[in-house]
């Protein structure tokens, strides 16, 4: 295991890159801040997730998205930790001012889903306190902003 929360790293497009997060004392991505999900785990001294109520982030989140509504959005069933270097689009407000709403130096809980009907998708991305849904094109290409939110239940415990 190479994870604090039992996530299976082999899954991860930036495996090859990474030693997991006990080999990097939480900060999987070395251009990234510490994992929420490991942060939480460490600070409990644990090797495992999933033995307190902070380690149900995942499971509130994707609560959280779900209950958005959001009607040609598949049913949110997984969170990946995500860092912000590789998800902040950039998006164009309708006044033509261009705004970056993560922050590269942070470690997100997201997922990418396709959007029904659509050759688009769905980006999401959850910080303690906001929750963002974005649609983009291949590539990330043309994002447009769905949803940008405070959390109903602020910070991951």
């Amino acid at each position: 295991m190479h994870s604090y929360c039992g996530i299976d790293c082999g899954q991860c497009w930036r495996a090859d890159q990474c030693a997991g997060c006990l080999a990097t004392e939480g900060k999987p991505f070395a251009d990234a801040g510490v994992c929420p999900l490991a942060a939480c785990c460490r600070e409990k001294g644990q090797e495992r997730c999933g033995q307190c109520d902070a380690c149900q982030l995942k499971d509130r989140l994707i609560r959280e998205f779900n209950d958005l509504g959001i009607q040609d959005m598949e049913v949110i069933t997984g969170l990946n930790t995500l860092p912000g270097s590789y998800i902040n689009l950039e998006y164009t407000l309708p006044g033509g001012q261009k705004v970056k709403l993560l922050d590269d130096s942070k470690v997100y809980m997201g997922n990418q889903v396709c959007k029904a009907g659509s050759k688009r998708c769905y980006g999401l991305a959850a910080d303690e306190d906001h929750l963002l849904v974005c649609e983009y094109g291949e590539n990330g290409s043309d994002p447009e902003i769905i949803i940008y939110k405070k959390r109903s239940v602020v910070g991951w415990r």
